[in-house]
């Protein structure tokens, strides 16, 4: 089934005084691009998070942000009492040295924003370990969610997707018996003009030179070859949207190819049905293209 790259996903849970939330975003991309957004105290599993997002997502581009909060009594930085009582030194030594009031209040606050004050809380090599599992656990269940909004996208995709195939097919059919059609029509056109050309003076025209002009006009807007090739793509392409995940580039090839095709019928096309319905045919793979760029 195909799946699209556009999705959402999000994982939560408490433990030991620490809330951790997860949540991934992922839009179109052509390749695959992650952007990793950890709390400063759990850089430690940026690895583990980008090794799991790369195991199971081939293409977009991935944002992964974690939400980290503290709801026991610790927090998440230590006081280092050491540093505060020195800069409270300072301040008394300055104080005496260039006077100033007894009365004088010092902001606490302030003195806490101090390079050195307050330190990120150090985990031990235990906790990371506990704290790791954890965003391993909550990462591959925010996946898992992702993946079934992009499973779900990718249902829809698919049925517009073969819809503008049917499209493609129906404009094909109408154009298959109209080559022959058109070669007859020239040959009748070139036929009357000559003979009306040739009537005052009771002449008639050779019809082997007729002939000739007519195979040559047959064989430069045959149309049957690019016909038969663009139908056989169209085969391929329902093929990929049901051989599962990771089709996106090569139904991306194949529109490529379509085009091409279409391009080259539209440059032989002498005649306006043919033209019309070859409009419609490039009109409905431009849709398949953007489609299927948002197709993993």
């Amino acid at each position: 089934m195909l799946q699209s790259m556009t999705g959402f996903g999000d994982a939560q849970l408490e433990s030991e005084g620490l809330s951790f939330l997860i949540e991934i975003k992922s839009l179109n991309n052509k390749f695959l691009k992650t952007s990793i957004r950890l709390p400063d105290a759990m850089a430690f599993a940026e690895p583990a998070v980008e090794r799991i997002i790369r195991d199971r997502l081939a293409r977009g581009s991935v944002n992964y942000t974690m939400h980290l909060r503290h709801t026991g009594k610790s927090g998440a930085f230590d006081v280092n009492h050491a540093m505060l009582q020195d800069y409270l030194g300072h301040l008394e030594q300055a104080k005496n040295l260039y006077g100033g009031d007894d009365n004088l209040e010092i902001d606490l606050a302030a003195l806490l924003q101090l390079p050195g004050v307050c330190q990120l809380r150090k985990y031990t090599e235990d906790e990371h370990k506990a704290m790791q599992e954890i965003i391993e656990k909550l990462t591959h269940e925010a996946i898992d969610r992702l993946q079934e909004m992009r499973t779900e996208e990718g249902k829809r995709g698919r049925d517009d997707l073969l819809g503008q195939c049917q499209v493609i097919q129906d404009n094909l059919e109408s154009l298959a018996g109209m080559a022959e059609t058109v070669v007859n029509n020239y040959r009748q056109r070139i036929q009357q003009r000559v003979d009306a050309m040739l009537a005052e003076a009771n002449l008639k025209v050779d019809e082997d030179l007729l002939m000739k002009e007519v195979a040559i006009f047959a064989e430069r807007c045959d149309i049957n070859e690019e016909i038969s090739r663009l139908t056989s793509h169209m085969g391929q392409f329902r093929d990929a949207c049901d051989c599962g995940t990771q089709a996106g580039r090569r139904l991306d090839f194949l529109t490529q190819e379509m085009l091409r095709e279409a391009n080259t019928i539209a440059s032989k096309a002498n005649n306006a049905q043919i033209s019309h319905h070859v409009v419609e045919i490039k009109v409905a793979i431009d849709r398949l293209r953007e489609q299927v760029q948002n197709i993993e």
